[in-house]
């Protein structure tokens, strides 16, 4: 069966190689063509789409899945409508195949281009979450990648009925259906088999928790890239508009707890600790949050809080949970968050420039707020339309990951007959 999984796996990756050779032929108007049937397609097979879901959601319940992982695999007629608007506004985004990023004429009558290519073959590897299917196809293929989906079986029958879809919707405009591929999930050596397929895979993008995160960038020989994993702060400086922090901080926190920029971490200046911590302490108690206090917060907070330890700075909690700390200073802020964050999204409450400018200059993260929510870290709020996730790593891609950077480049050079003096 080992052998036989492998072969099915690296046979996926073959097909893919030859449909990434013929899509990089096509045209953007194919490609925004094939986008448009894509998402006109999701909507008018919904039905089908959401029987798959509802067979996974009862079969997650009766393995005892919690309910923010139910969140996560959940989909609804609004969110199939959310993921095939987000194909629309990829198709309403800029081709950035052929884009010209430097070059120009030589001394010596050489000229040469710097232009964006696509990568190939991108692999992903991703837990629950539906969506991501969606937005991986959509996204590999404007870019001129085959895409090799590799859900986890709790997402199954949803995600096989997408792919059933969008398969479907790239034969109806003539492009190869193995632009979009899902591989097996029920055991977990296919995503060892994806993972190590080096010459047949070009990239591999894992997305879901830390575990998984960290055995595929541990274990992988194809080229990866770290993303997701969320320990998000939010710093309420001294000079902050108490008004906007809590509002800030609400948001960050309860907006939707599953997703990795949903904030686990507040911290405090000391000279607005004895105004603020207890109206913040109330409203996220109001929220029905618990909040893991060091000593000075407790103290400070007048309402029920737990006692923070040493893990809860750590802790990526996904839940109505969060570790709450006083600060003496902004530069303890910075190096708190500098200790404990993943480097994925940190923000700032703050009416001082000052402030704001140093916090964004020495806190390494993908994205830094500056009065406003950490929930805005996302590839459709930055104009993406959608994401393929977030890079926190510093190679290659930062921050949530659009076309742009599903793509490599190629130096193009023109001659008439140069060839360079011997030495």
């Amino acid at each position: 069966m080992t052998a036989e999984l492998r072969e099915e796996v690296h046979a996926a990756a073959r097909r893919a190689r030859v449909a990434a050779e013929d899509l990089v032929l096509a045209t953007r108007e194919r490609k925004d063509a094939a986008l448009r049937e894509m998402a006109a397609a999701l909507r008018e097979r919904s039905e089908e789409i959401l029987k798959a879901n509802t067979a996974d959601l009862e079969a997650g319940r009766a393995a005892g899945l919690t309910e923010n992982m139910l969140d996560r695999l959940a989909l609804s007629e609004q969110r199939i409508d959310g993921v095939a608007e987000g194909l629309l506004t990829v198709a309403g985004l800029a081709d950035p195949v052929g884009e010209v990023l430097r070059g120009g004429l030589l001394p010596n009558g050489l000229e040469m281009r710097q232009v964006r290519v696509p990568l190939g073959v991108v692999g992903m590897v991703y837990e629950a979450r539906p969506n991501v299917t969606v937005d991986a196809a959509g996204l590999a293929l404007k870019s001129g990648n085959a895409a090799l989906l590799r859900g986890s079986s709790s997402a199954e029958n949803s995600n096989t009925a997408l792919v059933a879809v969008l398969r479907d919707a790239l034969e109806a405009v003539g492009l190869p259906a193995d632009c979009v591929q899902l591989l097996p999930c029920q055991d977990r050596a296919s995503v060892n088999y994806l993972i190590t397929a080096r010459g047949l895979v070009d990239l591999v993008i894992p997305r879901g928790g830390a575990g998984l995160i960290s055995t595929v960038v541990a274990n992988a020989t194809v080229p990866t890239i770290e993303t997701g994993v969320g320990n998000v702060h939010v710093y309420v400086d001294a000079a902050a508009d108490l008004d906007d922090a809590e509002a800030i901080v609400l948001n960050s926190k309860t907006r939707r707890t599953s997703v990795c920029n949903s904030a686990e971490s507040l911290l405090v200046h000391a000279d607005i600790a004895d105004v603020f911590v207890p109206r913040i302490a109330e409203a996220l108690h109001a929220a029905g949050v618990t909040v893991h206090a060091d000593p000075v917060f407790a103290g400070l907070s007048g309402t029920e809080v737990v006692a923070a330890t040493d893990e809860d700075w750590d802790t990526e909690y996904l839940s109505l949970d969060i570790a709450a700390k006083v600060v003496g200073t902004l530069d303890e802020a910075i190096a708190h968050i500098n200790e404990h964050g993943t480097g994925h999204t940190e923000a700032i409450v703050t009416s001082d420039v000052k402030a704001a400018r140093r916090f964004t200059t020495r806190v390494d993260a993908a994205a830094v707020m500056v009065n406003a929510s950490t929930g805005f870290t996302d590839g459709a709020e930055f104009g993406m339309g959608a994401e393929i996730g977030i890079s926190t790593q510093k190679l290659h891609a930062r921050g949530p990951m659009g076309l742009a950077e599903l793509t490599s480049t190629k130096w193009v050079v023109w001659g008439e007959g140069h060839v360079r003096p011997t030495s």
